[in-house]
């Protein structure tokens, strides 16, 4: 179980490396990074018998990261036409 979870988790560090065209792409990758990253934490928390207020605050910050990402996408969409980086310039 745990070699599939850390498989996951490789798969999505690779996405999100080597797929760097479209924002959204990018984003949907982080998501399912912050995903495995919440089981591996949940798995380790009730192997270890803690308590699982932590995996609340953790969520809590990854809501904020998605709904923050959600809003940078909209804004380039709104500005860009396209959510491409090649067409967004930082000069």
């Amino acid at each position: 179980m745990m070699m599939m979870i850390l498989f996951m988790f490789v798969i999505g560090n690779m996405i999100f490396i080597l797929n760097h065209k479209h924002l959204l792409v990018m984003l949907l990758s982080l998501e399912f990074i912050v995903l495995i990253i919440f089981v591996m934490m949940m798995m380790y928390l009730s192997y270890v018998e803690f308590d699982m207020y932590m995996l609340m605050v953790f969520l809590v910050f990854s809501v904020c990261e998605g709904a923050l990402g959600i809003s940078i996408l909209v804004s380039m969409i709104r500005t860009h036409g396209n959510d491409y980086f090649q067409s967004f310039s930082l000069l």
